[in-house]
């Protein structure tokens, strides 16, 4: 199904209530079952939705139909520059959990699955999918925005922390949560299922793998302090698969460094590192002339990668997923498909200009399945 452009048209937001739509389905299917023959005809399945969606307002996925509808909402990502990969995702179908235990466990699970435990490193592309929203019933979600991130504590002297995470760790300390204070500890998992309260769940340490940030020639750099975890698992996304919403479907790929060091330690609003990292190099600061903050930039992001190589934790360089990305449009291209990108989301956040991705425009399409924000979902998580 392809509607016009996010910005000129934007997507209608999820009524929670409203029945799954048959001709969305029906779109789906068609492509799902054209694209693998192996499944068999597409009629009589058709037959059998129609009748599924007439009776309950909604419909049941097959195992090969959530698998690989999950794998087209990947490949439909307008935001995702890693999206060569698309097939390689691993689907865990979690369906039939329905404890705030049961989803917390299969959670923890997850981050195992995905190579990001203590004895991990291969990072490998997992999504995890619970249970569709029914028509006007209340649904299972997680309120974090991803299930690994570090707290943010206010503080007379600022935020100690991660700024962006300030409001969600004050609304955990409001359940009860008490973190060490530190500027790397990790949130709880906060589980909420339909007629209870939200509960808190700590991650064992056995499924965070986190790296120290050192530097191939900075032997300051280690004084910083600074690690970062290995797996970016988002779950604060909806992933739509033929009008069926999954509201809490958890995915990650793996780290392009640049995230890390040009966004996540470099941002004024998040650790907000780069007057450190200058100062440690005796850059001068006088003046945006100096490009100090440039210099400071190319090193933090040479730590990260650096850092994330030693420790065997995969990792990509904005560079090479740039590449891979052209690579994608090639492939994407020859089967007859067209490929929606964020032009804002895919250029690097570093040396932008110099990959390839920043010379061509893109179309920016909302084709289904895909992933959206949950509207209706985490009240305390960032956006």
């Amino acid at each position: 199904m392809i509607v016009p452009g996010y910005r000129d048209n934007p997507p209608a937001r999820w009524d929670p209530i409203a029945p799954v739509d048959p001709g969305e389905a029906e779109d789906f299917l068609r492509q799902c079952y054209l694209e693998n023959p192996r499944l068999g005809p597409v009629e009589p399945r058709l037959a059998i939705v129609r009748a599924q969606i007439a009776a309950t307002g909604s419909y049941v996925h097959t195992t090969d139909e959530l698998s690989y509808g999950a794998k087209m909402a990947w490949r439909n990502s307008s935001r995702c520059i890693g999206r060569l990969y698309w097939r390689s995702l691993v689907v865990l179908d979690r369906r039939r959990a329905r404890t705030a235990d049961e989803i917390f466990a299969l959670l923890v699970h997850h981050l195992l699955a995905a190579g990001g435990g203590q004895q991990g490193g291969k990072i490998r592309p997992v999504i995890s999918i619970f249970a569709a929203a029914q028509p006007g019933q209340p649904y299972a979600r997680i309120w974090n925005e991803q299930l690994v991130r570090y707290a943010g504590y206010r503080t007379a002297a600022g935020v100690v922390g991660d700024p962006r995470q300030a409001d969600f760790t004050a609304a955990m300390q409001g359940y009860g949560w008490r973190g060490k204070g530190d500027a790397f500890d990790i949130l709880p998992l906060a589980v909420e299922i339909p007629g209870e309260p939200v509960r808190l769940y700590e991650l064992p340490e056995r499924a965070v793998l986190e790296v120290p940030i050192t530097h191939p020639e900075f032997g300051w750099f280690a004084e910083l302090g600074l690690r970062w975890h290995a797996v970016p698992a988002i779950s604060n996304m909806r992933l739509t698969i033929g009008g069926v919403n999954y509201p809490l479907a958890p995915f990650n790929g793996w780290y392009m460094g640049s995230e890390i060091g040009a966004r996540n330690f470099a941002d004024k609003d998040r650790y907000h590192l780069l007057p450190a990292v200058a100062a440690r190099m005796g850059l001068d600061t006088s003046s945006e002339s100096t490009l100090w903050r440039d210099r400071a930039l190319v090193e933090l992001n040479r730590a990260v990668l650096w850092s994330y190589e030693k420790a065997g934790v995969r990792i990509s360089d904005h560079h090479t997923e740039s590449q891979r990305f052209m690579t994608h449009l090639s492939n994407e291209e020859k089967a007859g498909r067209k490929v929606p990108a964020d032009w804002t989301w895919i250029v690097p956040p570093i040396s932008g200009g110099i990959t390839p991705v920043f010379h061509r425009y893109y179309e920016e399409l909302d084709l289904r399945p895909n992933f959206y924000p949950l509207e209706q979902g985490c009240p305390y998580s960032s956006n």
